[in-house]
């Protein structure tokens, strides 16, 4: 079970995007792509049996899953996620790491 899953808010933590946010488009082993993040420019051909025009298209390219952490609107920062079972049907669930002013 991934700690980011196919339509979280994020925050980027590392990298040319590092402070960006977004929502998480798709999950693929570990890289994520982020709506409006790591944007790049794709020189495709034009194919008429699918109606692609061709062009120069702009879409998104994927980041590593580590270099991006769940956006809490609370604080406006991202937060830690983790993985517990719980203890009656012991089925996974994701928890936040609330941070307290003091360093850990």
């Amino acid at each position: 079970m991934n700690r980011i899953k196919k339509g979280d808010q994020v925050v980027v933590i590392a990298g040319k995007n590092k402070g960006s946010q977004g929502e998480v488009l798709q999950v693929a082993g570990d890289k994520v792509t982020v709506a409006n993040v790591n944007m790049i420019k794709r020189h495709t051909k034009p194919n008429p049996q699918l109606g692609n025009q061709g062009g120069i298209v702009e879409r998104e390219a994927p980041i590593h899953i580590s270099n991006v952490m769940l956006f809490n609107p609370a604080t406006g920062k991202g937060e830690r996620v983790s993985i517990k079972v719980e203890k009656v049907d012991g089925k996974n669930v994701r928890t936040r790491h609330f941070r307290s002013g003091a360093a850990v």
